[in-house]
């Protein structure tokens, strides 16, 4: 009877041995499992989400745009009087001074004779030639005329540039 003891002792061990060694075994199985689960639902998750970011920028970009649009839209109509009156007056400005530039030899503050002057326009409105109409040409002056608050120009700053610093030459062109 103790070896019967014994045997059947023995067999119920074998028989623990294997259940745990089974169990350990689908324990192991079903970790693995939920791992590889967790790791595709995560990656779904990360991938679900950056769609998701995405899809939250272009709609913000969009509203952003619509918005711009509708504040320019806005603007445009509040200040359009003032941008059609600001071109008028501009437009306005530059035809007095064109029309000043050939009067100016004709009034009164003009400092030289009217008939030594010679409208060029561009880049320089007149070149006097003082004592022409005279006989003896005295100086060759370079005269440019503004009006208002205008300023001269960076070509025309230039030429009064090289104009006072004596480059100034004569040429002749024979055909």
């Amino acid at each position: 009877m103790p070896e019967t003891l014994i045997l059947l002792f023995i067999v119920s061990m074998v028989f623990i041995v294997i259940l745990v060694v089974m169990h350990y075994s689908s324990t192991k199985k079903i970790s693995v499992l939920e791992a590889q689960i967790h790791n595709r639902a995560q990656s779904q998750y990360q991938t679900w989400r950056e769609k998701e970011f995405e899809s939250l920028r272009v709609e913000q970009r969009s509203i952003a745009r619509r918005e711009a649009v509708t504040e320019l839209n806005q603007w445009k109509i509040e200040y359009e009087a003032f941008i059609r009156q600001d071109a008028i007056e501009r437009s306005r400005a530059v035809i007095v001074g064109k029309v000043t530039e050939h009067l100016v030899p004709h009034m009164p503050i003009f400092p030289y004779n009217p008939k030594d002057a010679r409208f060029i326009g561009s880049p320089v409105d007149l070149i006097v030639f003082d004592g022409a109409d005279e006989g003896m040409v005295r100086d060759v002056i370079f005269l440019e005329i503004k009006t208002g608050s205008s300023a001269l120009s960076v070509r025309q700053k230039q030429i009064r540039d090289a104009v006072e610093a004596g480059r100034v030459l004569w040429r002749v062109l024979k055909l």
